[in-house]
């Protein structure tokens, strides 16, 4: 389990990117898109935290500024109290040797001339780590490791002759083979079905049992990381707007953007004292430019005035919540077992 006392081994600090509208024929392409705007959180050594969100929300620009594939416009990653921004050279890959990234579709990251062998040895031929011998040894005992066993069945085999499943371990073995301290992991179960999924989050909180690795699990589904994370944020268009642990913000919600996820899951059994929270507007809200909140346009608990002049900051909510809403409510009904009643929770 996470050791939150400790001093936290990934940080990011008011990180900020933006993209600009490519060029077309009809237009110049100078429109801006805020992905991330002045996003600050901090993972602990052995935690699993949760980036929750819905599509285009910022969740895989954030792990893939973490990962060094892009570079943030503003803000600052420190890696064990050690700055990141701009390295080059040695110093680049040593920090990508430690911070490693499992992608959305597998067959799309494993080269599908690569055997399994090859794809997984890969990163330890590029890194010089180890011998032959060595290296072989260690493909063998990360395949195992997630499940891939016997391993001697597996590695000379191509991904196209793998299902599904398969493929996400062999990618998670390849993140995991050279024993990193931070793992990405970007919504690695969304192409798979149901069973699946649960067979790769044991094997994530496997992982990170044996290894003590860090994992930042992207997810736009709460009932997903109420399984498998320790603290949880949640990131709007850009915006971090609730940010604790996963039993709090999933059991009592506090921003309506989180309350109007928790309505968007597929509910069992008696579940009639649960809500729903009802915080989406049925149609957004007509504004001339762009308003201070973010969720204004469809925050029906919004105020016409104050909402659309200030931007709510995150403040402490509690002993272990930060929101930012001017208007943060506690959960209507969300007790001690409400959390049964969702699918998957």
């Amino acid at each position: 389990m996470a050791n939150n006392g400790n001093k936290p081994v990934l940080a990011l600090t008011d990180i900020t990117k933006i993209y600009k509208t490519k060029r077309s024929f009809f237009a110049r392409g100078t429109e801006k898109v805020v992905a991330l705007n002045h996003v600050s959180m901090s993972l602990a050594q052995g935690e699993i935290f949760g980036l929750v969100g819905e599509s285009g929300s910022g969740k895989t620009t954030c792990g893939r500024l973490i990962v060094k594939l892009e570079d943030p416009d503003e803000g600052q990653i420190f890696l064990n109290g050690d700055e990141t921004t701009g390295l080059k050279g040695t110093a680049l890959r040593d920090y990508r040797r430690k911070v490693q990234m499992i992608f959305q579709d597998p067959y799309q990251s494993l080269n599908s001339q690569l055997s399994i062998f090859q794809s997984v040895v890969e990163p330890l031929t590029i890194h010089k780590l180890g011998d032959n011998n060595e290296r072989f040894d260690r493909v063998l005992e990360t395949l195992k490791m997630v499940g891939l066993s016997p391993p001697e069945d597996f590695i000379y085999r191509y991904p196209h002759q793998l299902s599904g499943g398969q493929r996400q371990r062999v990618a998670i073995a390849r993140a995991m083979v050279m024993g990193p301290k931070v793992l990405v992991a970007d919504e690695p179960t969304s192409m798979l079905d149901a069973s699946y999924s649960a067979k790769i989050f044991n094997i994530l909180l496997e992982v990170r049992e044996r290894l003590d690795v860090t994992i930042l699990f992207i997810t736009h589904s709460l009932a997903a990381a109420r399984y498998l994370c320790d603290s949880v944020a949640v990131l709007y268009r850009g915006h971090l707007v609730e940010i604790g642990s996963a039993d709090d913000v999933i059991r009592d919600p506090r921003h309506p953007y989180t309350q109007a996820l928790l309505d968007a899951l597929p509910k069992f059994g008696q579940c009639d004292d649960l809500g729903p929270f009802n915080t989406l507007l049925d149609k957004e809200r007509d504004v001339t430019g762009q308003p201070a909140c973010a969720f204004f346009k469809r925050c029906r608990h919004a105020h016409e005035e104050k909402c659309r002049q200030l931007i709510p900051l995150l403040r402490p909510v509690g002993d272990s919540r930060q929101v930012a809403c001017f208007y943060e409510a506690p959960a209507k009904s969300a007790g001690s077992d409400g959390k049964a009643c969702y699918i998957g929770m």
